[in-house]
């Protein structure tokens, strides 16, 4: 490899112009550091230039070279030489097998979709299911290379994929919840304008309590629904108010309960402080308190306790004494309109959103949410929370 010719001209035009400004009366010192620095940017401009990729005897870089490129890349990789994988990264290795290396690519992925690409030895991309769990979904890549080479490139959609399916769940559910409670209220306002002038006042007093009540329940669910995209949206801005957990808890626990305060338990074992934001912390409390006073039993407490974690953490539980809920159901519990007994849930004025509203409010302030139940004794939800300047 040969070397740039070293400035010679430039060192000689340097040293000229410092000696004519030695004429010109100026200092020494100045003159001898410019001439220095005008040295070394010349000496850095003759620098030889740093070293090429390797390349074999047509101009290609080596597949050694190509393998270095692509190892440690996220997204796996894999080169094919005449439909061979001669080079695979460490991603495509964990997603396919060691074992693909120098086998025919088609043997290697097996799928319609992907041979069919490949076997058309053109550009192009397919989308592919089940490569290595049978719900994921792939799109690859492929690209042509000088001396029969291929580079192609796998990108997982699944993620996309599962996001996509729970939006569409959540608009199909959230479009049902409000459908009921609209086309209850649209069937009775029109029995009273059809039957304005014949119907018992009793009855006509039954429906519009009937509406009035069926209003209430879409107003709730609006609500909730409101609440939950608001939380969703602040999910990754740490709260930074500084809230007195105790008195926070004895307040919104008994709002929540209203003339039903009476069936509330209330311990608290300290006086806590912890980082949050107030608002959302008064609903997870409301929503917990109001879950266990309406699924409780009428006749038993709900009780609502407050106590160290440790020494950095705060746990909050709220135990109700009702039916319980059978474990197979716990996993989903906090899942959107999720109901373990939809009847009900509805009857009861509940939508479905508490329990997902509590999860997210909880995640945003760095806490963790347990459910614990055994069935014909009740339910004990569990929320721990880092106390002030014990953030994790």
């Amino acid at each position: 490899m040969s070397e740039r010719p070293f400035p010679w001209h430039g060192f000689a035009l340097a040293i000229a112009t410092a000696i004519g400004l030695m004429v010109l009366g100026m200092p020494v010192l100045p003159i001898l550091l410019m001439l220095l620095v005008w040295a070394g940017s010349l000496w850095l401009v003759g620098a030889p230039p740093p070293p090429p990729a390797e390349k074999n005897g047509n101009g290609v870089i080596s597949r050694d070279t190509m393998g270095d490129l692509f190892e440690h890349s996220e997204a796996p990789v894999i080169v094919t030489d005449a439909g061979r994988v001669i080079i695979a990264n460490l991603a495509a290795r964990r997603l396919l097998g060691a074992h693909i290396l120098g086998q025919d690519v088609r043997m290697a992925l097996r799928q319609p979709e992907a041979v069919r690409l490949l076997e058309s030895g053109e550009d192009g991309v397919a989308v592919i299911r089940g490569i290595a769990r049978r719900r994921d979904i792939w799109r690859i890549a492929r690209k042509k290379m000088d001396g029969g080479l291929a580079i192609i490139e796998f990108v997982n959609r699944t993620a996309e994929a599962d996001i996509s399916r729970a939006h569409t769940d959540f608009v199909a559910n959230a479009s049902h919840e409000l459908r009921t409670p609209l086309a209850s209220i649209l069937g009775y306002v029109e029995t009273l304008r059809e039957d304005v002038d014949d119907l018992d006042p009793k009855m006509a007093d039954k429906f519009l309590g009937t509406i009035q009540k069926e209003g209430q329940r879409l107003q709730q669910l609006i609500s909730d629904l409101m609440s939950l995209s608001r939380i969703e949206a602040e999910k990754h801005d740490l709260p930074d108010e500084t809230i007195d957990l105790s008195k926070l808890v004895d307040r919104a626990a008994r709002d929540a309960a209203g003339d039903r305060a009476d069936r509330l338990d209330i311990e608290s074992h300290g006086d806590f402080s912890v980082t949050g934001d107030a608002q959302q912390l008064e609903q997870l409390v409301r929503n917990l308190v109001d879950n266990g006073l309406k699924y409780g039993a009428a006749d038993q407490q709900v009780t609502i306790r407050l106590q160290p974690q440790g020494s950095k953490r705060v746990l909050l539980s709220v135990q109700d004494r009702g039916d319980g809920i059978p474990p197979e159901h716990l996993p989903h519990l906090t899942r959107r309109f999720y109901r373990t007994d939809p009847g009900r849930s509805r009857a009861s004025g509940g939508t479905g959103l508490g329990l997902a509203i509590v999860k997210h409010i909880v995640e945003r302030h760095r806490g963790r949410l347990a459910i614990e139940s055994t069935v014909g004794e009740g339910t004990r939800v569990k929320v721990t929370l880092p106390l002030v300047d014990q953030a994790e």
